[in-house]
């Protein structure tokens, strides 16, 4: 009996997310065309760094993130695989070579990863409208087919920590437009416009990825926030936070601490 009521949890439980899966993608269809529309810098897919004049902060202290984020590889196999931490990202990292460090994730603070890296997390209580911040690492011969986000009410923020040398070998293509990453220069994009990222190299590429709310006039800020708050507390980000719990544990072994 009680396996069977274990077993039908479950099944209630890969039914609600089904659910809400398909609910989201039917209300984004109107809602994100109609956060654009409110939007106070464009609808470009990569946009103009002058419309977020905080990153210049951000990439005057690049050397001082670095220096936080290489001091966590000696424990890199403590850092989840994104796919581990999110299912949703798995047919996006079917190898798990796409490692995620997360100081914050969707307004979430990690108390523990944080504390590891105090001068990166300080800079991050500065950017405004901040929703997501972690370091992602993908793995030589890491590739991401292309992919649409959730929402038009954030942007994405990659700034460069460690590229390897052959540059050229890796990028990110946002619908007609390729960038390849370079240390301490950064770049946002709309995370709803397809994209992909390749890394043909045989060294790890390591950058800081933010979210931050992408501003947009009244009401439409509106709606991006209600919109935002349903993913926040929704069963995904609840999951993500549990294993990222796990994972913790994991880390404080390899520290010696656990």
């Amino acid at each position: 009996m009680q396996f069977m009521n274990t077993k039908s949890a479950i099944g209630d439980k890969n039914l609600n997310r089904s659910y809400i899966v398909r609910f989201g993608k039917r209300i984004r269809k109107r809602i994100n065309p109609y956060i654009k529309r409110h939007s106070k810098i464009g609808d470009d897919a990569v946009m103009a760094n002058e419309h977020f004049p905080w990153l210049e902060t951000v990439e005057d202290n690049w050397e001082t993130i670095r220096d936080e984020a290489e001091a966590l590889m000696p424990y890199r196999d403590a850092i989840p695989p994104l796919s581990e931490i999110s299912p949703d990202h798995a047919k996006l990292d079917k190898d798990k070579k796409w490692r995620s460090y997360f100081l914050w994730g969707y307004g979430f603070r990690s108390k523990e990863n944080c504390a590891r890296c105090p001068k990166t997390t300080a800079l991050m209580k500065s950017v405004p409208g901040l929703r997501t911040a972690l370091f992602s690492i993908h793995e030589p011969g890491m590739t991401i087919a292309p992919h649409k986000g959730v929402t038009s009410g954030i942007c994405v923020v990659h700034l460069g920590l460690k590229i390897p040398k052959k540059h050229e070998k890796l990028a990110i293509r946002v619908e007609n437009d390729v960038v390849h990453w370079r240390n301490g220069k950064a770049f946002v994009f709309d995370d709803t416009r397809e994209h992909e990222t390749w890394n043909h190299t045989d060294e790890d590429r390591i950058i800081l990825l933010m979210h931050v709310d992408r501003p947009v006039r009244f009401p439409g800020n509106v709606i991006a926030k209600l919109f935002m708050l349903g993913i926040r507390w929704s069963p995904f980000i609840g999951d993500a936070r549990r294993k990222m719990k796990d994972w913790d544990k994991s880390f404080r072994k390899m520290e010696g601490k656990g």
